[in-house]
C-alpha cells in the first residue's frame, strides 16, 4: 500500500513540475515593470543625493574661500571664484552649466536664502557674486540642472520645465576677520 502512495505521489508531483514551468514567465511578466520601476527609482535618487552632496560639499569648501578671506585678498572676479569652485565637483558636472551666487550682507536679515531661480527666460542663470568683507554674513548657493530619467510607472524627480532637476548646495557664515 505504501509502495502505492509513494507512486501515487511521484507521478502526481511530476505532472505538478510541468504543469508550472510556463509560469515562471507569466509571474515574471507581471512583475518585472514593477521591478525595474523600483530598480531606476533607486538609482535615479541615489544619483540626485550624491549630486546634492557634492554640491553641498563644494559649498562649504567655496564658503571656506571667502570666509578666510582668500578671495577677497586675491580680488577674484565671479569669474575666478567660478573657475575656484569647478575643481571641487566630481566629473559628472559640467562646469558650463554651474550656477554660482555668492551674497553678503552686514547681519543675518539683509541675506536671501531662499532658492534662486535656475533659469531665467529659459536661459541658465549666471549667478552674482558680492565677496564681503570681515564680519559680513554670506550665503554661498552653488546649482546645477541635473538631467533625470523618467521611470516608467512615472516616477520622476526632475522639478524643472526642461526635464532636469535643480540641485543646491548651500553655505552661510560670518568672515572672519583677516588680515588684507
Amino acid at each position: 500500500m505504501l509502495r502505492n502512495l509513494a507512486k501515487l505521489f511521484q507521478r502526481n508531483t511530476s505532472e505538478f513540475r510541468r504543469a508550472q514551468q510556463g509560469a515562471t514567465a507569466v509571474e515574471f511578466a507581471l512583475i518585472a515593470p514593477a521591478f525595474i520601476a523600483l530598480l531606476i527609482a533607486i538609482f535615479e535618487t541615489t544619483l540626485f543625493l550624491f549630486a546634492q552632496a557634492n554640491l553641498q560639499s563644494a559649498a562649504n569648501q567655496a564658503g571656506r574661500l571667502l570666509m578666510t578671506g582668500q578671495a577677497q585678498n586675491s580680488n577674484m572676479t565671479a569669474a575666478q571664484f567660478k573657475s575656484a569652485v569647478c575643481p571641487m565637483l566630481d566629473s559628472m558636472f559640467s562646469c558650463s552649466n554651474l550656477v554660482v551666487i555668492v551674497q553678503s550682507a552686514s547681519s543675518s536679515s539683509g541675506v536671501n536664502t531662499s532658492a534662486p531661480q535656475m533659469y531665467n527666460n529659459g536661459v541658465l542663470n549666471s549667478g552674482s557674486y558680492s565677496a564681503g568683507t570681515p564680519g559680513d554674513v554670506m550665503v554661498v548657493q552653488i546649482g546645477y540642472p541635473l538631467p533625470v530619467v523618467t521611470g516608467p510607472l512615472g516616477f520622476a524627480l526632475s522639478n524643472l520645465s526642461n526635464g532636469t532637476a535643480a540641485v543646491w548646495g548651500v553655505a552661510a557664515f560670518r568672515v572672519e576677520p583677516y588680515a588684507s
